[in-house]
């Protein structure tokens, strides 16, 4: 798929174009021409270490999300992203350049066609990674906190006093 038609669809997902979106999109047509397939269930996962705009355009071009179980967000403010096939069973790493950004004089639009313009091994160090994706996706059962009323997942429960009570509840209790 061309970039311009993979800006196009991140851009209509996304609900603006910025350099987020192009830098996402950068990794998504990476990992699409390198054997990494949109991915309908779990097929795909990418741990990502950012949450920015980027990570929208994984998700609309590589069918990663989070309601699947298959985007992994890492809260390290860092615009990495580990893509894994389960299908192939190999995994890639994209971090961006530091070299990328040396010209801060840019403005928006000059970024966007900046990145656009580039080759994603002009924009990231990108290095195959040992096979290790994270675990499937789990269902569980939700039950009541014995506090709120409210259904939570089993899982996320915390039991305090002898109280079954979901996270905000077990926080207010314990101040």
């Amino acid at each position: 798929m061309e970039i311009k038609e993979l800006m196009k669809k991140a851009t209509m997902f996304h609900g603006h174009i910025c350099p987020g979106i192009a830098i996402g999109v950068l990794v998504a047509k990476y990992a699409l021409e390198h054997g990494f397939e949109h991915s309908p269930d779990e097929e795909l996962v990418a741990v990502v270490e950012t949450d920015n705009c980027s990570v929208d355009a994984l998700q609309v071009l590589l069918g990663t999300t989070y309601g699947k179980g298959n985007l992994i967000h890492k809260d390290y403010g860092k615009s990495n992203y580990n893509i894994y096939s389960r299908k192939n069973q190999k995994g890639v790493r994209l971090a961006l350049k530091k070299s990328i950004l040396n010209n801060n004089k840019l403005s928006r639009d000059e970024k966007i066609q900046k990145f656009l313009g580039l080759k994603p091994e002009d924009v990231f160090e990108i290095r195959n990674i040992e096979y290790d994706p994270p675990m499937m996706a789990h269902i569980e059962e939700s039950v009541l906190c014995e506090i709120c009323g409210e259904l939570t997942m089993d899982s996320r429960m915390m039991n305090y006093q002898n109280k079954n009570m979901c996270i905000p509840c077990y926080k207010e209790f314990k101040k």
